[in-house]
């Protein structure tokens, strides 16, 4: 995670204005109504959503391939069904239906057949053949409950013959439907104006008839059916909410229905008809087929509903289309006007706003997190934002989801670049070129800042670490420059490896010498413990090597380790053209002194009494002695760490124990019993025979009186 400034902050802005606008702009307005597709399909698949044909207040009477295939329509031309449709109209009528709506136009009568017939035309020899569908069409339109369709064109209108239209009275209604660039039906009309007043559409005709309202035109230019305000996003028109897929609809074959009829079965007619509306359509493989909102969902062409006379064809179970039969989206239309269930869709100015908002969002997180973490909050986003606007549509509330995720996938894609372009140059440059100079929390501090390292320190409270190997310049000359590299490089690398990950700072490498501190630049308050630590698992790590590792096999290398803690100044130290991040202070020469001292008590750490003081009761630890290091006059205890706190072996304890005896006495100028003591384990204790040593010669020649037990090193 990076820290952002002022700039990139504007530059998430600008960047998710842009893309907002650009992705809500009339140019992509195809993905408002992608996002319309992609919720429909969202929400049949993850809600289902499916509700009972038989609450719905529409049906369907289809002239379907059935129908076509059936005796007395098999091989007869449309024209001369006349009779009976008209039948079945009377039919539909007796059995309660509200209205009945043509969704097919008879544009021809057999009566205006030119077909020459003898010595006149066949439309002469059967004047009067539609007489009996004039009548029940005049019957119908008179009592409210017929509505015929027409589409709409200044080039190729097509309406039903003068005769119809004189039958109903000129009750006639627009089935015209509103397509999309993408040529997906979305909408519906609502009206048209037709010369100079506003003529309700099919579908609104016949909901403002079934509920026995009349559409309305509010203040606020929305169109009201029923005292409530018609949700419309482009003028006049209703965004449908294809909430059953179309198989909400119950369907019945035409032909079925005339069977019925013949029949005589009226309460078939007043169970499937009474109190719906009902659509006259063709629901055909081939012809007027419509895509819609469910083309990504896929639809049906409704529910076949109950049989009366013919027995249900055999046929294969209804599979989801793309497209579905035109009457179908009138029958939907209708339903929703009538359940007040239409779609509402955001205005141009809020789905913009949403828009710009989410994409700032994730702009925002591309100046934040790396580009796969960026990637993941997109991803994280936009799942979150389709969950929240798939359960607003269950409510039949459209959120924009396509314009969102591309427009925040183009500003994830524009924050990177602008980073890696502008953002992140200073920082590439600063990483590339001191990494492997500075530490990483050195380096975090100057992006952050968005400065160069310049001249500085600081007094902190430190541990400072330095290691040297043991004879190391013999070993060397005994060895080839490759396999002295070779070595070297494995020692310093596991050594450094092993301070870094003990948070330690490693300031510098002097020959085969490290020279390391605990507690800065990054702050640790537990510095003088990770910086034990870290010796003891440096000492391992040797061990490890010895025997291991190819490249030390035979040279039996052994380090010496000193640790201090104190107060030092730290920072960048040198010239103006030329510095370190280091430390300075009396803290690092008494630690470099330390280190030094381990060869004359044949020890591999030694720690100052500060050090061990910081660290409390983490770690077992043997007092070596008081002594009084080159270069400075007050003397200070050492102390050898043995292991983490019940973590020493038997021996390390007894050692310990009677080395304590030991110097206890030697500070009392109890020689002869500080010998006995050191003596005990003089063979296995370097430490313990140099004091065996020194105790027997101050009991052959015992100190002055004022001799204080206290041991001057004399070199480093």
């Amino acid at each position: 995670m990076r820290r952002i400034g002022g700039r990139d902050i504007v530059a998430a802005i600008v960047i998710a204005l842009v893309t907002g606008a650009i992705f809500t702009s009339p140019p992509l307005q195809v993905l408002q109504g992608l996002s319309l597709d992609i919720l429909t399909a969202l929400r049949g698949k993850l809600i289902g959503d499916r509700r009972d044909p038989a609450t719905s207040p529409v049906v369907v009477v289809a002239i379907d391939s059935e129908t076509y295939e059936t005796a007395p329509f098999q091989g007869s031309p449309t024209q001369t069904w006349t009779r009976e449709i008209g039948r079945v109209l009377d039919s539909i009528s007796e059995g309660g239906a509200k209205v009945i709506g043509f969704d097919v136009i008879f544009k021809n009568s057999i009566e205006q057949s030119e077909i020459p017939f003898g010595d006149t035309s066949f439309g002469s020899r059967v004047r009067g053949f539609d007489r009996d569908y004039l009548i029940a069409l005049r019957r119908l339109s008179d009592s409210g409950k017929l509505v015929l369709g027409e589409i709409l064109s200044n080039d190729h209108p097509e309406v039903p013959y003068r005769a119809q239209q004189v039958a109903v009275r000129n009750t006639v209604r627009a089935l015209n439907v509103h397509t999309d660039h993408d040529d997906v039906i979305r909408r519906m009309p609502l009206s048209f104006a037709i010369e100079g007043r506003p003529v309700p559409a099919m579908a609104a005709e016949l909901a403002a008839r079934a509920t026995g309202a009349k559409p309305e035109i509010a203040p606020s230019d929305a169109t009201e059916l029923s005292g409530r305000a018609i949700p419309s996003a482009v003028p006049n028109t209703m965004t449908l909410n294809f909430r059953g897929r179309g198989r909400d609809i119950p369907t019945f074959s035409f032909v079925d229905l005339h069977a019925c009829a013949e029949k005589g079965d009226r309460d078939f007619f007043r169970r499937a008809f009474g109190g719906k509306v009902v659509l006259v359509g063709t629901v055909l493989n081939f012809e007027d087929r419509k895509l819609t909102s469910m083309r990504l969902s896929g639809g049906y062409d409704g529910t076949p509903a109950a049989r009366c006379a013919l027995p249900a064809p055999a046929s294969s179970p209804q599979k989801a289309r793309s497209d579905v039969a035109g009457v179908f989206v009138h029958a939907t239309a209708v339903r929703n006007l009538i359940e007040h269930d239409a779609t509402t869709e955001l205005g141009f100015p809020m789905r913009t706003i949403l828009t710009i908002v989410v994409a700032a969002i994730i702009a925002c997180a591309a100046s934040i997190f790396a580009p796969t973490g960026a990637l993941a909050a997109w991803l994280v986003l936009t799942a979150v934002y389709t969950a929240m606007a798939v359960g607003a549509f269950v409510h039949a509330k459209a959120l924009p989801l396509a314009e969102p995720a591309l427009a925040s996938l183009a500003a994830l894609a524009s924050m990177i670049g602008y980073r890696f372009v502008l953002a992140d140059r200073d920082e590439r440059f600063l990483r590339k070129s001191f990494a492997l100079y500075l530490a990483p929390e050195v380096i975090d501090t100057m992006v952050a800042s968005g400065k160069m390292p310049a001249l500085g320190g600081e007094m902190r409270n430190v541990t400072m670490f330095f290691s040297d190997l043991s004879g190391f310049s013999s070993i060397a000359e005994t060895m080839t420059p490759g396999e002295l590299v070779t070595l070297m490089n494995e020692y310093l690398s596991a050594m450094t490896d092993i301070i870094e990950g003990h948070g330690g700072y490693v300031d510098k490498y002097i020959g085969d010498s490290i020279v390391a501190m605990f507690g800065a630049p990054a702050d640790d308050p537990a510095h003088a413990t990770n910086a034990v630590r870290a010796a003891l698992r440096c000492h391992e790590k040797l061990a490890e090597l010895n025997a291991n590792h190819p490249a030390f096999a035979g040279h039996g290398l052994s380090h010496r380790i000193g640790l201090n803690s104190g107060e030092a100044v730290v920072g960048n130290i040198g010239s103006r053209r030329r510095f370190n991040y280091t430390v300075m202070s009396d803290t690092v020469n008494v630690a470099s002194r330390l280190e030094g001292a381990n060869k004359y008590y044949g020890t591999a750490i030694m720690a100052s009494e500060t050090t061990m003081a910081q660290t409390g009761d983490t770690f077992a630890w043997r007092e070596l002695d008081a002594i009084r290091v080159l270069g400075r006059g007050e003397a200070i205890k050492v102390f050898e760490p043995l292991a983490e706190t019940g973590a020493e072996s038997a021996e390390q304890t007894k050692v310990a124990t009677t080395y304590a005896e030991g110097l206890a006495s030697w500070r009392a100028r109890e020689f002869a019993k500080a010998a006995d003591a050191f003596g005990q384990m003089a063979k296995t204790d370097s430490a313990s025979a140099l004091f065996a040593k020194r105790a027997l010669a101050f009991t052959a020649n015992p100190p002055p009186p004022d001799w204080t037990p206290v041991n001057t090193l004399e070199g480093k």
